[in-house]
């Protein structure tokens, strides 16, 4: 791609120059003057937007834009960029001479002669439709994920989730009964109480699972880490064995971050299960939410961060497996017990929220993972 504010090396013949940009099919690179107009045309923008030289020569690059963006002034908009700033950039849709679209990534680049004037401008066009078009079938493929990672967790919560409610069920029942047959209207009272305070928590534990389980387009937002937590923790509580404690720490006055409440929930979910799988039989799962500023410490990250981190006593990951956990479709666990895709959702959710995961491990030691993600730019104190 052409070099930011670009200048003229009067040492190579302009033929030289001119064999070079006509040897280029996969870029369309034409030279601008000032005010927009094409002084220059290669092979390769013949190719991409079907004109030939002698029909656009002279005429307003805005040409190849939508009537859209013309409307809006986006030519104009990347022109006067360009010669105050001595560069801009730009991806958008752009329309060839037979009126199809293809989606572009543009360049256009201030041009200076020897004395550092301003001669021109250098516009260099890729089409990139097909990796526009592959990146959402990605997102869409990652979407179904999501849905199939989000099944699984809750056919995992459904057994707890059946025991708790059958608890509540019991407690109204009896406590119905004993209300028909009390004749002490106090003793009537308190059972009735008792009904009311077992199906308000039959409610929400329903309002949860449906929050949870609902389909949604995937969306970042700007969320409160402790509120979110708290909503998972009423989730996990019933899928874990009676053997299994769960100790919450949430630092107060967590900054806020912006990422996908529904995502989070799930990567938290998977990890406390991994936590959970882990564990032969008694033993305690640890979760940790406290902000952090990091130093480059972890994959390169600068700034603040706020980190969950999720310890449990379990046996550990041997050496050898360690670095093979992230992997898609890698599990250690017995057949029909585990996808394989659990954490390297994690891992795939971390990177696309501009954060990390970390593991430690030792057999017998136990497992301690840490997910990282970048507090909200709007938070006081925001270092990028």
């Amino acid at each position: 791609m052409v070099s930011t504010d670009c200048q003229v090396n009067s040492e190579m013949p302009a033929h030289r120059y001119e064999q070079l940009v006509q040897s280029v099919v996969d870029y369309a690179i034409y030279m601008l003057d000032t005010t927009g107009h094409i002084a220059s045309w290669n092979a390769g923008a013949q190719r991409i937007k079907g004109y030939s030289a002698d029909e656009v020569v002279g005429r307003h690059f805005s040409l190849f834009f939508t009537p859209e963006d013309c409307a809006e002034g986006k030519p104009e908009q990347l022109l006067r960029q360009a010669l105050e700033h001595g560069v801009s950039r730009h991806e958008g849709w752009r329309q060839r001479k037979d009126g199809t679209r293809f989606w572009a990534l543009v360049a256009l680049d201030v041009v200076r002669d020897d004395q550092g004037q301003i001669v021109g401008l250098a516009k260099v066009t890729r089409d990139i439709t097909d990796r526009r078009e592959s990146a959402m079938q990605l997102d869409a493929v990652r979407a179904q994920l999501f849905e199939a990672q989000k099944l699984e967790a809750l056919g995992q919560l459904a057994g707890g989730l059946a025991h708790d409610f059958n608890n509540l069920l019991t407690i109204i029942l009896s406590s119905a009964r004993l209300a028909l047959a009390a004749p002490d209207p106090e003793r009537a009272q308190r059972m009735l109480h008792n009904i009311l305070e077992a199906g308000q928590r039959g409610t929400d534990l329903t309002r949860q699972l449906l929050s949870f389980a609902r389909h949604r387009k995937l969306e970042v937002t700007c969320i409160e880490p402790a509120k979110l937590i708290d909503a998972t923790h009423g989730l996990l509580v019933h899928a874990l064995p009676s053997s299994i404690t769960l100790d919450t720490r949430v630092q107060p006055d967590l900054p806020n971050i912006e990422v996908d409440a529904g995502q989070l929930q799930m990567v938290l979910l998977n990890l406390l299960f991994n936590a959970r799988d882990a564990i032969a039989e008694e033993g305690h799962i640890a979760l940790t939410v406290e902000a952090v500023l990091l130093t480059g410490e972890v994959d390169g990250l600068h700034g603040r961060f706020v980190c969950f981190d999720v310890q449990d006593s379990g046996e550990g990951i041997a050496a050898d497996v360690l670095p093979r956990i992230f992997e898609p479709f890698f599990t250690t666990k017995p057949f029909g017990k585990g996808t394989g895709l659990g954490l390297s959702q994690v891992h795939g959710f971390a990177r696309q929220s501009g954060g990390a995961v970390s593991v430690h491990s030792e057999l017998g030691g136990g497992t301690r993972m840490r997910l990282y993600l970048p507090v909200h730019s709007s938070q006081p104190g925001f270092k990028p």
